[in-house]
């Protein structure tokens, strides 16, 4: 099971690490090849047996409640992507000899001669946003393509299902690209790296080297963010083929070989004849949604792979202008007595927040819940002269409140200690008790969810609820 394709699977002895979104398509599709396959899962809950039950009707083995055991006979494990390197299981699959894949992987070794090239996308922030302008301007170049990976589509399902495709486009996790050493990119970019998930990576310079691994073997750009340094050396730092670009993008004027900004237009003067003078238009910022600087950021990635695939401008001016985000992303709730309303509850980490928080004047912040870790200094000092007042929420919030008690102590804060299904109501009324016409009321916690809601969504919900009952 070395780095060449499987054919032949027939009784091979594969493990799949955990249910969920990943595993459960992954052991339908290698018992579909004739596989022999045991799924192994920590939990063993109602919907873990639910699974089980669907997945042993297909000939597949399922042990529920213990994920740290190799079963004997193993030649192959395949990970759900947040199963942590450290996990004993792999601890044994390693004096075992065993190779460990995850789903992208397998997907990526179980392509059709001829499949599809992958577009590719990473970042602490903005990943699945541009992967959906990148789908939605290759769409408008009259290619069959999708949004897959971390998105919610499954790779192994775009790879087996019937429908072909020319390019994909593709959401990848840091994850993910832990445990997908083979991939092979068309043009790949790096969006950003902040600090994110470091208590799986185990420190910012592991987490930067997963995040790298999408450049490997590219063959025509990886494209980089002119204005995060660690992602331009992620470029220097990779093996790529023959002849392929180094791509900037940047939200002021481009220089040859980069995308940029220029008086209100999205340009190219990487992909178009004599770089050093000519530049293309490729849209207008106004048809960006919504043209916060951060989203004008992804679109130009977006732009840069797609033209980097050959995609003409016209396609990216109209696959922009076809695109609208998804909810809970800097999303306009409503006008309330002079006050905006703005729902960013998919601000989960400090980048993402200070991304939302740049984007206005004058802001009263809603922030808190699960801190991950995170510390959050640097933002706090960044946003202070934006903020008008903030309202703290959720379990990690006092590490919110000592920030700005050290880097805005002029900036009135209230303290909600309510975890209950109220707690958001009660958060916008404060927040609209502090604000003045022309300012805005953000919900850009700077934090995941699940210690108040079951997630982001439920939480922008709950948001705009309030925002609505304040209306009415």
């Amino acid at each position: 099971m070395g780095s060449g394709q499987v054919t032949d699977w027939q009784g091979k002895h594969v493990t799949v690490a955990g249910l969920g979104v990943s595993g459960v398509p992954a052991a339908r599709a290698l018992r579909g090849l004739g596989a022999k396959v045991t799924v192994v899962n920590d939990g063993d809950d109602a919907r873990a047996r639910e699974q089980a039950a669907e997945l042993e009707a297909l000939g597949v083995t399922v042990r529920l409640g213990d994920g740290d055991t190799l079963p004997d006979g193993t030649e192959l494990i395949v990970t759900a992507p947040g199963w942590r390197p450290d996990k004993p299981l792999f601890a044994a699959a390693d004096a075992a000899g065993v190779p460990v894949w995850g789903d992208v992987e397998l997907a990526w070794r179980l392509r059709k001669p001829g499949a599809a090239d992958w577009l590719a996308v990473t970042g602490t922030n903005g990943k699945t946003t541009t992967v959906q302008m990148l789908a939605s301007i290759l769409e408008a170049a009259g290619l069959r393509t999708a949004a897959v990976g971390n998105i919610g589509v499954s790779l192994l399902d775009a790879v087996l299902g019937d429908e072909e495709y020319d390019v994909l486009a593709v959401e990848l996790s840091s994850y993910q690209l832990h445990w997908a050493p083979s991939l092979r990119a068309h043009s790949a970019a790096v969006l950003n790296l902040a600090p994110d998930h470091l208590d799986w990576h185990g420190s910012m310079e592991a987490y930067a080297k997963d995040k790298g691994r999408i450049y490997e073997g590219n063959r025509v750009a990886c494209v980089y963010n002119t204005a995060d340094k660690a992602t331009e050396d992620l470029v220097r730092e990779a093996d790529v083929e023959e002849g392929c670009r180094a791509i900037g993008f940047t939200l002021g004027t481009p220089g040859p070989s980069q995308l940029g900004v220029v008086e209100g237009l999205l340009v190219d003067r990487a992909f178009v004849e004599n770089r050093q003078k000519n530049a293309q238009e490729l849209a207008e910022v106004a048809d960006v949604k919504p043209a916060a600087p951060h989203n004008i950021a992804n679109a130009l990635a977006a732009a840069a792979l797609a033209r980097a695939y050959g995609v003409p401008a016209s396609a990216v001016r109209e696959g922009l202008r076809n695109f609208t985000p998804d909810a809970h992303r800097i999303a306009h709730v409503a006008d309330v007595d002079g006050v905006a309303y703005v729902d960013d509850s998919k601000a989960t980490n400090t980048h993402a927040a200070q991304a939302s928080l740049a984007a206005y004047d004058s802001v009263v912040w809603i922030a808190g819940g699960l801190a991950k870790g995170a510390t959050f200094d640097e933002l706090v000092a960044e946003a202070a002269g934006r903020l008008r007042g903030a309202v703290l929420i959720g379990r990690d919030r006092a590490l919110i409140r000592e920030a700005l008690a050290r880097h805005a102590p002029e900036v009135p804060v209230v303290d909600l200690e309510r975890t209950d299904t109220g707690a958001m109501l009660q958060a916008v009324r404060e927040a609209r008790r502090l604000a003045r016409p022309g300012d805005t009321v953000l919900l850009a916690p700077a934090c995941a969810s699940m210690d108040m809601f079951a997630n982001y969504n439920k939480r922008g919900d709950a948001f705009a609820q309030a925002v609505r009952e304040l209306g009415a």
